[in-house]
């Protein structure tokens, strides 16, 4: 980073994007907003409010544009995999110069995306922890009582992700640095696709799947969990299970609200992964391959 407040650039401020958008205003940065020109325009004219129960209701004037035109500290990706190829040509390599690229997507695969269009030492995935919708372009409701971030990224300089978690915790945002990119991507994805998955393919909520469909949630704990290990990532199965079985009975997956709000799913990002995955390490995935091929198929 530059200085000690360093400019930051958001591409996708969304639920999750302008949540930490306005936080990082409010807390002295300079952030720059990259969306489609009508949001850009509602941005840069109106600003971002929030409204949350950890952080209050507030608002923040915040520069908004189509494209980044000048070098940043950072840019946090905080658009959805469906829509990540398109996006990046808002982030021109050129412009970017030697900020990083801190995407916060689902899935394992978009590192390699990334890297293959920035420099590979400047790619820092993260993996982000909280619930927040955007109600409308500005407009951001933060439904948990917390915000925490994981920054990875085995070749990127310890001294910019140290910087960046400064950033971030002064802002509000629990962060730690990680020092395993892959276990700790993979940790996140065998947690998310059993849950995305279900509850997606059968349309209900958490409680309802672990009494259910409990043996095939169980099967797809495990069968996700062995793809981990197989990748390089941890197999706490588990773990993963009494997790499932703390969380509130109505909790929903974010892609089945995709699915109930007629959005394109993360299908491919999350399912697909593990698919391919299992296939490079002859690992078998026969339920994954079935709820994928259902879900595909709606």
């Amino acid at each position: 980073m530059t200085n000690e407040r360093p400019t930051v650039a958001v591409l996708g401020p969304g639920g999750v994007g302008g949540l930490l958008a306005a936080l990082l205003v409010r807390a002295g940065h300079r952030v720059i907003c990259l969306a489609a020109e009508p949001t850009a325009q509602t941005l840069a004219a109106q600003g971002i409010r929030v409204r949350s129960g950890q952080f209050g209701e507030f608002a923040v004037p915040v520069e908004a544009d189509t494209v980044l035109r000048e070098p940043v500290d950072a840019c946090l990706v905080a658009v959805k995999q469906t829509a990540l190829a398109d996006s990046l040509a808002r982030v021109p390599a050129e412009a970017l110069g030697d900020g990083l690229i801190v995407p916060l997507l689902n899935g394992v695969e978009h590192p390699g995306l990334l890297r293959s269009r920035y420099r590979p030492d400047r790619v820092a995935p993260g993996i982000i922890r909280v619930e927040s919708t955007r109600v409308a372009p500005g407009v951001i409701e933060h439904g948990s009582a917390f915000v925490d971030i994981d920054l990875t990224g085995d070749a990127v300089p310890k001294e910019r992700l140290v910087a960046l978690e400064s950033a971030f915790t002064a802002a509000g945002v629990t962060t730690r640095i990680l020092a395993d990119e892959t276990a700790a991507l993979w940790a996140k994805l065998s947690f998310l696709a059993p849950f995305a998955l279900l509850t997606t393919r059968y349309a209900l909520p958490l409680g309802e799947v672990r009494i259910q469909h409990r043996d095939e949630l169980t099967a797809l704990v495990a069968e996700v969990g062995a793809v981990s290990r197989a990748s390089g990532g941890p197999d706490d199965s588990a773990q993963v299970l009494a997790r499932y079985d703390s969380f509130a009975p109505q909790a929903k997956s974010s892609m089945q609200r995709d699915a109930e709000a007629g959005r394109a799913l993360e299908l491919e990002a999350i399912g697909g992964a593990v698919l391919r995955a299992g296939a490079r390490h002859g690992v078998p995935t026969p339920v994954t391959a079935r709820l994928v091929t259902e879900l595909r198929a709606c």
